[in-house]
């Protein structure tokens, strides 16, 4: 499990305890020959909170843009994008691509959660993948030091 999609468990069940909320927030076990269809599952008995996540990270210092051919795997099940999107529709998940930018030595990190259907129309359309300045219009995961918080998203959102 990477910082990130520990760091996004850990916020959405910390943002679970403090709203009293019934939830929870877990990755499941990835094994070595096997492949996993999401990050980050997220359930409860509230369906805003019925959710798949994809989690990326990309450094800004090397490239503008998440692209489909090297940021997402290909497999004999086909392209990650598909893959995913398939999991999202059999499951009736709410599907999301929560992106990382690490800006760089003495600049903070910053996460944007990106709807999966944007991701999904982005792919099919030929696009080569979603340009950092894009992601940055979507909503922001708050972060104070090293924590990320899903609190003020998920009111934003209504999540």
């Amino acid at each position: 499990m990477t910082d990130f999609e520990r760091a996004l468990v850990n916020s959405f069940n910390q943002f679970f305890d403090e709203e009293e909320l019934n939830g929870i927030a877990h990755r499941k076990k990835q094994h070595r020959f096997s492949s996993q269809l999401c990050d980050v599952l997220v359930d409860s008995e509230h369906d805003m909170f019925y959710l798949a996540i994809e989690n990326k990270s990309v450094k800004t210092s090397s490239t503008n843009k998440l692209y489909f051919s090297q940021h997402f795997s290909q497999s004999n099940g086909g392209h990650q994008v598909e893959r995913i999107s398939d999991f999202v529709d059999r499951s009736g998940r709410t599907g999301f691509l929560a992106v990382e930018l690490k800006r760089g030595r003495g600049r903070a990190r910053k996460a944007y959660m990106v709807p999966w259907e944007d991701v999904r129309e982005a792919y099919e359309n030929g696009e080569t993948g979603l340009h950092i300045d894009d992601i940055q219009q979507y909503p922001e995961i708050l972060r104070d030091s090293e924590n990320y918080s899903v609190a003020e998203m998920c009111m934003e959102m209504k999540i």
